[in-house]
C-alpha cells in the first residue's frame, strides 16, 4: 500500500496530506493550541489577520509533511532526487567537502526535511542521528524508507554518539534534527523564540571536537506539488564554549533560518516540554544547565 500511494504525483500527497492537516487543526482543540501558542510566541507574525492566515497556513504544511512520507521512503532515490527542482548554497556543501573535517548538517522540522539526508546520501556517506518511533511496529518500515544509498543511522544513545564522532572523524557527514527535544543530561534550558526549550549540546560538543563545518539545511516546499528547493547556509555566529552559550546561538541560528519560510515550520512539535527526569526552568538554580 505503502509503494502503490508513493506512486500518486506530489501534488495529489501535498494535497491530501494539506486536508489532513486543515481537519486536525480544525477540530484537535490541544493541536490547534500548541500550534497557536508556539507561533504566537514566535512573534513572527503579530497583526491578527496575518496571524490566522499563516496558522492555516502551517497546519496545511503540516500535514502535507506527514503526507510525503508515502512519496520520501518509498520512491527509488533517482526519482526522489528528481523532486529536488533546485538547491541554493550547495557552494558551501563543496567547501565543507574540500576541508575534509566533516559536515554538521543541521535539519529543523521545516519542509520537507525527510528529504535531504536521502538526497546527499545518493552521492556521500552520511550518519543520521534518529529516535526510535514510539510504536515499534513502526521502526522497519522507517528504517527501511530512511537507510538507503549511503545513509547510515545512529540512535540517540551513546553508541549512537560514537558512530556520529567516528563518521566525522572519518571526514564524513552527518545530520541532526537542532530543534528536537533531547533527553535528560543531554541539553540546558535557553531560550527559544523568547520561551525556554531544552535545547541539545552535543552539534557544538561535535564540532568543537572535530572541526567540522556546521551548515542548516531544509527543504522548502515549491508551490503546487513542484518539488521541492533544497537550502543550505553556514551557522554564521561563532559557537561560544560555555554550553548554554553555545545552545543558544544555536537557537538563534535555527530562528533565523525559521525566518525565511515560517509557515513550513512544525509549529505543532513540542518544542517546549520539559522531558522525563530534567527539571524545569523556572526550578533552575541560578547558573545551573537545567539537568539533575
Amino acid at each position: 500500500m505503502l509503494r502503490l500511494a508513493g506512486r500518486l504525483p506530489l501534488f495529489a500527497v501535498q494535497a491530501l496530506g494539506g486536508l489532513l492537516g486543515w481537519t486536525a487543526y480544525a477540530f484537535s482543540r490541544r493541536y490547534r493550541r500548541r500550534l497557536r501558542e508556539n507561533l504566537r510566541a514566535s512573534a513572527l507574525c503579530p497583526e491578527p489577520r496575518a496571524f490566522e492566515k499563516m496558522a492555516w497556513s502551517a497546519a496545511a504544511h503540516a500535514g502535507k509533511s506527514v503526507a510525503e512520507l508515502l512519496v520520501v521512503w518509498s520512491r527509488p532515490l533517482p526519482s526522489l532526487a528528481r523532486l529536488v527542482r533546485a538547491t541554493a548554497g550547495w557552494e558551501h556543501v563543496e567547501a565543507a567537502r574540500r576541508a575534509a573535517r566533516g559536515i554538521i548538517f543541521l535539519t529543523p522540522h521545516m519542509g520537507c526535511f525527510e528529504i535531504t539526508s536521502l538526497y546527499y546520501g545518493r552521492t556521500h556517506p552520511i550518519t543520521v542521528l534518529y529516535r526510535p518511533p514510539r510504536k515499534a511496529r513502526l521502526e522497519p518500515l522507517m528504517l527501511r524508507g530512511r537507510r538507503r544509498g549511503g545513509v547510515a543511522l545512529a540512535p540517540t544513545d551513546m553508541k549512537g554518539v560514537r558512530a556520529l564522532l567516528s563518521a566525522l572523524k572519518r571526514g564524513e557527514a552527518i545530520g541532526m534534527l537542532p530543534d528536537q527535544v533531547p533527553s535528560r543530561g543531554e541539553g540546558v534550558w535557553v531560550d527559544f523564540f523568547g520561551r525556554p526549550a531544552y535545547t541539545m549540546t552535543l552539534a557544538a560538543r561535535l564540532a568543537e571536537t572535530t572541526g567540522a563545518a556546521v551548515l542548516l539545511a531544509y527543504a522548502r516546499r515549491l508551490n503546487c506539488g513542484r518539488g521541492f528547493e533544497l537550502r543550505i547556509e553556514p551557522v554564521r555566529e561563532p559557537w561560544p564554549a560555555p554550553k548554554e552559550e553555545a545552545a543558544a546561538a544555536l537557537n538563534r541560528a535555527v530562528e533565523g533560518l525559521i525566518a525565511h519560510c515560517p509557515e513550513q515550520y512544525l509549529w505543532s512539535y513540542n518544542r517546549h516540554k520539559v522531558p522525563r527526569g530534567v527539571a524545569p526552568p523556572a526550578a533552575r538554580r541560578p547558573g545551573s544547565a537545567g539537568g539533575p
